[in-house]
């Protein structure tokens, strides 16, 4: 049986399991449309087995689209359609232009938009609605909220982040953004949609300049420190140091950081290729000791070839042959 959500309504007003669906063609009101039939040509090569009610919604949808009807009954054929099929764009566009010709109560189709989500979390077409609906209204006090939910059932809902980044770009909605990040970093620090989060935040906001990219390395370290395997702090902290113009290794003194680490027996891929940035980076910048760096940086390559990541051995030849081609004598 298809599951109706009436607009406005709570959960006390769902249909019980034992009310039957009751097809297009037999409602009286219906009685005045002629469905349209899809049309798959005269020798359809793998026709879909829709169902019986799957068929009957979306005759009479194409009957109502050809037909231009804008009516309060074609709003609710709208909403069956897209019970059964969430993805068909066509049929949430069409329903955008009844809301408007309507003047319909778009709080009430934000409550149907938000239950639409909730069923189907990761659709496209749902999200860009909600995203148009909130642009007629001018509000967008319930998005933060509402993508803090969906990340509550899945931290790395792209359409959730690109929802929320919206949001906060538009409507100027920044302050408390890092603070959040950083709850969602504490409970889960691989979360690498965080991390981009938070590049995103203060990239929109105060941008890298050099005190934040101070603060910004230290906050990567401080999360290399506590997991050193955890290769979305690395990729942040490499993230943040393309706004820094001076050589990597002196900010924050990475180099000895590095250098500490790799001391004290530490050999994550992480940690090694990281330093073979540092390298890299003192290579382009330095001529004096271009070549006791090559002769390290190529011993780094074998050893993550041969030992500490194998499984990407010749990625790791080809990087110390163009080292070699781009440093060497």
């Amino acid at each position: 049986m298809e599951q109706k959500y009436k607009m406005g309504s709570n959960d006390d007003e769902y249909p019980s399991e034992e009310e039957a669906w009751v097809f297009y063609k037999d409602r009286e009101e219906w009685a005045d449309v002629t469905p349209v039939p899809q049309d798959d040509g005269p020798n359809p090569v793998v026709k879909i087995a829709y169902t019986d009610a799957f068929t009957d919604v979306y005759d009479y949808f194409r009957a109502v689209m050809a037909s231009g009807e804008l009516s309060e009954r074609a709003l609710e054929l709208t909403e069956d359609a897209l019970n059964m099929n969430a993805a068909n764009y066509t049929v949430w566009q069409y329903r955008r232009k009844i809301l408007k010709h309507l003047g319909s109560d778009l709080e009430d189709e934000l409550n149907f938009c938000r239950h639409m989500i909730e069923l189907n979390p990761k659709n496209y077409q749902v999200w860009h609605h909600r995203r148009v609906i909130v642009e007629w209204l001018g509000d967008a006090s319930k998005e933060l909220r509402l993508t803090e939910i969906i990340f509550s059932q899945d931290a790395k809902n792209y359409h959730a982040w690109e929802h929320r980044q919206w949001v906060l770009r538009t409507f100027k909605l920044f302050d408390g953004e890092l603070d959040y990040v950083d709850r969602l970093l504490e409970e889960d620090a691989r979360n690498n949609s965080a991390w981009n989060q938070r590049h995103f935040t203060i990239t929109q906001t105060t941008g890298f300049t050099p005190d934040v990219i101070e603060r910004e390395v230290k906050y990567a370290k401080k999360a290399i420190s506590k997991v050193v395997e955890n290769e979305s702090p690395w990729s942040y902290l490499r993230g943040v140091l393309q706004h820094c113009d001076s050589g990597l290794g002196s900010v924050c003194d990475l180099e000895q950081w590095c250098q500490q680490m790799y001391e004290s027996g530490e050999r994550s891929p992480h940690l090694l290729t990281f330093m073979l940035d540092l390298m890299e980076d003192k290579m382009e910048r330095e001529t004096s000791e271009r070549e006791s760096t090559l002769k390290k940086s190529l011993d780094m390559c074998e050893a993550l070839a041969v030992e500490h990541d194998q499984i990407r051995r010749e990625y790791w030849r080809y990087i110390a042959r163009n080292l070699s081609h781009r440093f060497g004598a």
